[in-house]
């Protein structure tokens, strides 16, 4: 069973320059966490780490697929996740989170667990609506988007210009005329 700590990144003990890590998220690190979004997965994320005196900026690849259930069929299927994100740690008085990726740490932290960001990453890529790709209608471009038409009106929307001549606002009727 793994551990949360396998997430720390001792930032305490690195010099100001570019750092590099690699992790293996598995089932195992979804595991660690009390939630039903995700019911396994095979990912690989690597990090890039630029610390400076005043910043410390992570550059998180995520990439694999995760083992989520269908929304439709209760179907389980792997779901492809490709993403990268930036995180920003700065170092002030207080421990907060200022925005969605941006941290403020005090100046004595020893190391920082990445573990809760790689999750929220993960989990912020899957779609809210999961369905099993069998349900995707095939389309010969494979860059085209599944498009969804709306329509408010009627199957029978044939209707002729002139059958509205009968109401209407007597101002287009000058409009009408210049046909």
């Amino acid at each position: 069973m793994r551990k949360i700590n396998e997430f720390d990144i001792q930032i305490a003990t690195l010099s100001d320059k570019v750092h590099e890590y690699d992790f293996v998220i598995d089932d195992a690190f979804f595991a660690l966490f009390d939630q039903n979004l995700v019911n396994g997965g095979n990912l690989r994320a690597h990090i890039v780490l630029d610390k400076t005196d005043l910043l410390l900026q992570f550059e998180f690849k995520i990439s694999g697929t995760v083992n989520v259930t269908c929304d439709r069929s209760l179907d389980e299927f792997d779901y492809p996740i490709e993403l990268e994100e930036l995180l920003l740690v700065r170092y002030g008085a207080v421990e907060a989170e200022l925005d969605d990726n941006v941290l403020q740490i005090v100046p004595g932290t020893q190391a920082l667990n990445i573990a809760q960001h790689l999750f929220d990453y993960i989990g912020l890529a899957i779609p809210i609506k999961k369905l099993h790709p069998r349900f995707y209608e095939v389309d010969e471009d494979p860059d085209a988007e599944n498009i969804l038409i709306y329509s408010s009106g009627g199957l029978n929307q044939d209707t002729d210009d002139e059958d509205d001549d009968t109401a209407g606002d007597p101002r287009w009727d000058v409009l009408k005329k210049l046909k």
